[in-house]
Formats: structure tokens, C-alpha cells, sequence
């Protein structure tokens, strides 16, 4: 079987585009470059592909409408740049793909769509009616109203984890570097890495930082750990630049496989990991810590001595060892103002003197990932 049959084998594919892959160095869209790009979906969708579009460049498009030389700092003015080019964006997209009798359908997400679980639900039935109804999705971080995302500065993640949601086969990210090399690309000797086949591969590769300069805000290693996400849930990863989107889709040796090394994991867990910033936190004795971490139990108010942060139900929260280093994440079942008088209480006491409601564990092994 050839290195690139899982590339060529594909029939959901994720597809990721920075800003630097799609807009002049002004900040406008470049429509040379989004109609080829497109050119490049329609083609894998007439071999019989379902493709979903990640798609940065929403604030980087709204830059010369408002007058912008470049991406702004400030996060009100990021915001603005990114309610106007957010319609530029999806309005050409939808131009493009019409040229090939295709549908696009705009989707934006914020991680706390993603990360409760009605939210992600609801996510995944969307894009499944989408796929089923012929349409390619336009996704996007929603950066008109969300701050996380815009600070986080990249769609790398957000690709790998639509990746997971809608049960790809394959995650192509597009840069405007032709695949991963061992260092700086512009490094002379620097060598272009073909394959990825385990973390130890990377063990002597420098990708630098997030926060490149130019319009994009993601960086190699923005990339790498998406793909990181992708490859330990068993999707392949494709790293390579726009200009060769065509040949990496068609199975060509181009920019950098990422091989599968893990199996699918539920969803929810995936979006807990990686998703999720912790709003507070939860400090367990080393018997609670044993449960959780090498039984896989749920975490009981009995094994709890100290509660931290202000959250409420639903939110994701770090479980600490005695010594402070996080262990675990998982979604509380109770607000940080109900903890205190719950701590080191057995769950039948709980219940005997405070009602049935309060004899559940603070988190379920089912909402909880092991870190």
C-alpha cells in the first residue's frame, strides 16, 4: 500500500486555509488565489470526497474595507475587522463555488460550542445534515463575538477538532510553507521532513513559536499540534502549502504526511482535552488522585479538600494532587459556591443530610480525561 493511499482514500475530508494562503499583503481577499483554491475542492468533491473548509481570513479581510494597513492589536478593533470581512469572505466563497454547481454553507464556532455537551451535539447534526444536504462548510472561529479564540490566534486547533467532529478521514492544513522541515525553511540546508510517523520523529526539529509575523497569527507549531490532536484520534494529517492543495489531494509526495498513530476517542473527551480552558480547579488527597487516574472512577466530594476559581455546573475544572500538578480535567457538576460544605464528605452523609440531588459525584468518569 503506498505512503499517501490513506490521502487518496479519503472520502470526508477536512480542509484548513490561513490568512497569509488567501489574502494580499494589504489584507484584501486575493481572488487569484481563493478561486484556486476552490478549483481544488471542486475537484476532490467530483471524485466523490465530502469536504469541510476551515477558513481563516476574516479579519484579515475586513483590514482595507475599513481603511486597516494592518491586523490591529486591540480586540475591539479585531472584532470589527472581523464582522466585515466575515460576509467578504463566505460572499466569495460562495461566488467561487457556484462556478462548480456547489453549495457553501457558513458555520461559525466558538470552543464553548464545542465543549458542552448539548452545544457539540448540536454541532456535529449540523454538519452531518450539511455533508448529506451536498453542501461544503465554511467554517470559522465566530472572532465577532468570542475573545478566547482571537487570543488563541489560529484555526490549526479548531481544524483537527472539526476534524474529530465530523468523523474525517483526513485533515489537510494549508500554509504558505510546503510542508515541515527540520528547521527555519529559510535555514540554508534546512530539509523538508516527508513523514511523521510517531512523536519521536520531532524530537530534533525546531518549528519555532506561534505568532508569525505577516496577517496569519498561527505559526508551525500551531500546526504540528493540531496535528498532534488529529493523528493521536487516527486522522492522517497533510502539511503542505495552498499552491500545492491539488497534488497533496491527489496523493503526490508533497509537503508532509503525518501518519495515524492513535484510535478514535469520544468526542466529548477530545473537546475536554484540548478545547477547554479550566475555570477553576479542584484539589484531590492521593487516594482520590489513585481513583481517578488508575481506576478511571468518578471523583467523589468525599476525596476533594480544596476547591479554587469561581465556576458553575457544566464548567471544566482541573483536578490538582496534593502537590498542585493538574492530573485530570472534567466537567463539574456543581458550582464552586456549593463545594465547600461537600468536601470530604461521604456521598450517603451528602444525601442524608442534603437531599438526594447532592449524593452524585462532582465530576463522572464520563465527563473527565486523564492529562
Amino acid at each position: 500500500m503506498s505512503d499517501r493511499a490513506a490521502v487518496t482514500a479519503a472520502r470526508r475530508i477536512v480542509v484548513k486555509v490561513g490568512s497569509s494562503s488567501l489574502t494580499t499583503a494589504s489584507g484584501g481577499i486575493d481572488p487569484d488565489r481563493m478561486r484556486d483554491l476552490v478549483d481544488v475542492l471542486a475537484a476532490a468533491r467530483a471524485r466523490g470526497a465530502e469536504v469541510v473548509l476551515v477558513s481563516s481570513g476574516a479579519i484579515a479581510a475586513g483590514l482595507a474595507p475599513l481603511g486597516l494597513r494592518r491586523r490591529p492589536r486591540g480586540l475591539a478593533a479585531q472584532q470589527a475587522a472581523a464582522s466585515v470581512g466575515q460576509g467578504l469572505l463566505v460572499h466569495r466563497y460562495t461566488e467561487e463555488l457556484a462556478r462548480h454547481g456547489l453549495i457553501a454553507g457558513q458555520v461559525l464556532l466558538t470552543l464553548d460550542d464545542v465543549t458542552r455537551r448539548s452545544h457539540y451535539r448540536n454541532a456535529h447534526q449540523t454538519f452531518a445534515q450539511l455533508l448529506e444536504l451536498g453542501v461544503i462548510p465554511i467554517v470559522n472561529e465566530n472572532d465577532t463575538v468570542a475573545t478566547t479564540e482571537i487570543r488563541f490566534g489560529d484555526n490549526d486547533r479548531l481544524a483537527a477538532l472539526v476534524a474529530h467532529l465530523v468523523h474525517a478521514d483526513l485533515l489537510v492544513l494549508l500554509s504558505d510553507v510546503d510542508g515541515l522541515y527540520d528547521g527555519p525553511p529559510t535555514r540554508p540546508g534546512a530539509q523538508l521532513i516527508p513523514d511523521v510517523r510517531a512523536a519521536a520523529d520531532l524530537d530534533h526539529v525546531v518549528v519555532g513559536s506561534p505568532g508569525a509575523a505577516g496577517l496569519g497569527t498561527g505559526g508551525m507549531a500551531t500546526k504540528v499540534d493540531a496535528a498532534a490532536i488529529a493523528t493521536g484520534s487516527g486522522i492522517p494529517v497533510v502539511l503542505t502549502s495552498a499552491d500545492r492543495a491539488g497534488e497533496a489531494l491527489a496523493g503526490r509526495r508533497v509537503g508532509t504526511l503525518f501518519h495515524a498513530t492513535g484510535r478514535r476517542r469520544p468526542t466529548r473527551l477530545l473537546w475536554l482535552r484540548h478545547a477547554t480552558e479550566a475555570k477553576g480547579s479542584l484539589v484531590l488527597d492521593a487516594g482520590a488522585v489513585r481513583a481517578v487516574v488508575e481506576r478511571r472512577a468518578s471523583l467523589l466530594a468525599a476525596g476533594v479538600t480544596g476547591v479554587q476559581g469561581d465556576f458553575g455546573a457544566g464548567d471544566p475544572v482541573d483536578l490538582l494532587d496534593p502537590d498542585g500538578t493538574v492530573v485530570a480535567r472534567g466537567l463539574v457538576n456543581f458550582d464552586a459556591a456549593e463545594m465547600p460544605p461537600l468536601l470530604g464528605r461521604s456521598s450517603k452523609e451528602l444525601k442524608r443530610e442534603l437531599g438526594a440531588a447532592y449524593e452524585r459525584e462532582l465530576i463522572h468518569r464520563d465527563a473527565l480525561v486523564i492529562l
